[in-house]
């Protein structure tokens, strides 16, 4: 199977001043979605152009933000390869990023390689420039995205008429327009325009190519959409938990999905706890809304660093693990403690078995791990980064088939309990987090869930 990874979040901005800065802090407000990469692209007369491996706020120097000269410009933050990507073709310079993952990328490429083309790593971001550039028109060319290419893409292509923005037909992942007096902006997430004064206006529509200019947004094509399929796994992971996507805020569904956990505790009624406690950050709004339900007392039992990347998110198993020990440690208090330990999801399991012990160890009398999204039980085709059904602890224990009853569910949950050594499991089922999520279940991605694929691939 393809190395797929969630290729992660996109900026970009029209001013009445100079960008940079803007862009930078943007991204700033953006890098949980990627430690790996970043990148920024000003127009200025033409393409001014930086990447760097690492961090935006570690890697960019003031000489660098200072050359990077214009009033409009894109940036990006990436797991897995330098963008935004700039090219020099028939129409101008133009440099683009986006968020997603294209599954045929391989098929494209074979294709495009017959005709003569090329390519330097054979980056997805190639492949979508490729089939823009051979259009010889930005609007021709993202909509020959949406027949040629599967899988996921939210886009900004900055040119010299402005900055286009385009989402791929099903609206995978997110796209946020905002804005103020001074400036327009798109951006993977609300969080950036909600921290730099800017009011969030819209989402961009599933198929809607937007030109951003002087003249604030202009729909330029609006494609035919099958249907919405909204990645469910943005709310409950990925997007910063301060962030509206598709109208919902992120707070609000994480909240609701820890509340529907300690719901279904209250009416099974086999659990009592002294305290509940996420596991730091993306445990925080599911514990916070167990403990809105339960009443039981909300308090941490770890020390969370800051300075630590986002353990999920790394490439490689060994740096997934060395960035979990670095990430979080054990608060004392936890001694002689009963622990409702919520989280947002358990993919591989190994984080989550080396929390448990970590607990037990510090004198936790038990731990008890509720689990806001249901197991996960196929691997993510449109952007996250799980690779193989072989990772998934769930699929471990069911090797055929998805959990369809009740049955299955808390059967999984006493072996998945066995195996990371927690006095108990529980899962949200998939109607108490689609319900949670407050966005009609036919307009959401499943797939890794249940295995359905919302489009023909």
């Amino acid at each position: 199977m393809k190395f797929i990874e969630e290729n992660c979040g996109v900026f970009g901005i029209y001013s009445k001043t100079e960008c940079v800065n803007d862009i930078y802090q943007g991204l700033d407000f953006l890098q949980h979605r990627g430690q790996e990469y970043c990148g920024i692209s000003t127009f200025d007369e033409g393409i001014n152009h930086i990447t760097h491996h690492g961090r935006v706020t570690n890697r960019f120097t003031a000489e660098e933000l200072r050359s990077l000269k214009g009033t409009w410009g894109i940036g990006h933050v990436s797991l897995r390869d330098r963008q935004p990507m700039k090219w020099l073709t028939r129409a101008g310079e133009i440099s683009l990023a986006f968020s997603g993952n294209v599954i045929n990328a391989g098929e494209l490429m074979e294709d495009m390689m017959k005709r003569g083309k090329s390519f330097y790593k054979g980056y997805d971001i190639e492949v979508i420039s490729k089939i823009i550039i051979e259009e010889g028109n930005i609007i021709n060319g993202i909509s020959a995205l949406s027949e040629k290419v599967k899988g996921s893409y939210s886009l900004v292509i900055l040119t010299g008429k402005g900055i286009y923005a385009s989402r791929d037909i099903y609206g995978f992942r997110p796209l946020i327009l905002g804005g103020n007096s001074e400036s327009y902006a798109v951006s993977s997430e609300s969080r950036p325009m909600q921290n730099m004064d800017m009011e969030i206006l819209r989402d961009v529509a599933p198929g809607e190519i937007v030109l951003i200019n002087d003249k604030g947004f202009q729909t330029v094509e609006q494609l035919d959409s099958p249907r919405r399929a909204h990645c469910a796994f943005e709310w409950a992971y990925t997007a910063s938990i301060d962030s509206i996507v598709d109208g919902v805020y992120v707070q609000e569904a994480r909240s609701n999905l820890g509340e529907s956990l300690a719901q279904r505790d209250i009416d099974e009624g086999n659990v009592v706890a002294d305290i509940v406690a996420p596991v730091p950050m993306s445990g925080v709004g599911h514990a916070l809304g167990y403990h809105k339900r339960s009443g039981i007392n909300y308090q941490d039992v770890f020390l969370y660093n800051r300075y630590a990347d986002r353990s999920y998110t790394q490439i490689t198993q060994v740096a997934r693990e060395k960035m979990a020990k670095r990430k979080l440690s054990v608060l004392p208090y936890v001694k002689g403690k009963s622990v409702i330990l919520c989280d947002d999801s358990i993919v591989r399991g190994t984080q989550i078995l080396n929390k448990v012990k970590d607990l037990k160890k510090a004198g936790a009398k038990e731990v008890h791990v509720r689990i806001a999204c249901p197991p996960l039980m196929h691997p993510c085709k449109f952007g996250i980064s799980t690779r193989s059904e072989g990772e998934l602890l769930a699929r471990k224990y069911l090797d055929t088939g998805d959990i369809t009853t009740m049955e299955q569910l808390t059967d999984l949950e006493a072996w998945t309990a066995r195996t990371i050594g927690a006095d108990s499991v529980k899962f949200n089922t998939m109607d108490a987090f689609v319900e949670s999520l407050l966005i009609p279940r036919g307009n959401l991605c499943l797939q890794c869930f249940d295995g359905v694929p919302p489009c023909k691939l």
